[in-house]
């Protein structure tokens, strides 16, 4: 659905200005245009089945609680990561996935800083909600952010 929506969205200008557009854009409208309508009705399908599954969790537990990331900041220099622990990442999105899988089931979702590495580096925690209760996950957010009082704490320049 990824990159359906990017092939809806950015297929002229990759088509005007190839030479512009960042290549992981490209990719993605690629990849999109070649999906089928079968392909689009069978991510829909994948999508509502985790839709709904979030939806029993989320009676149980009004909250979900993850990393933001699943890697330490990383060198700027580095478009993304293309391992982690050992495991290589096929596409430039996997590494983000704990965040575009919770875009993707469209619950509201606070990044917040919960610490540092040893090394100084900042950590984040993600804060997901029930579907359409993003009062509900500032205000969790906030009290974290009381609670913890990282954001006080400045780490190094390096």
């Amino acid at each position: 659905m990824r990159a359906w929506g990017y092939a809806a969205s950015q297929s002229e200008n990759v088509r005007l200005h190839r030479d512009l557009v960042k290549d992981t854009i490209v990719w993605e409208v690629e990849r999109g245009a070649k999906l089928s309508g079968a392909d689009i009705a069978r991510a829909h399908a994948l999508r509502s089945r985790a839709w709904d599954r979030m939806r029993v969790f989320q009676e149980k537990y009004e909250y979900l609680i993850t990393p933001t990331t699943q890697v330490l900041p990383f060198d700027i220099n580095q478009p993304y990561p293309t391992e982690i622990a050992g495991m290589a990442m096929s596409t430039y999105v996997e590494w983000q996935k704990s965040c575009i899988l919770i875009s993707a089931l469209e619950n509201p979702a606070i990044s917040i800083p919960c610490g540092f590495t040893g090394e100084g580096l900042p950590v984040g925690l993600q804060i997901v909600g029930r579907h359409r209760d993003e009062w509900s996950v500032l205000q969790m957010a906030y009290a974290f952010e009381q609670a913890v009082a990282v954001v006080r704490r400045k780490p190094g320049i390096v």
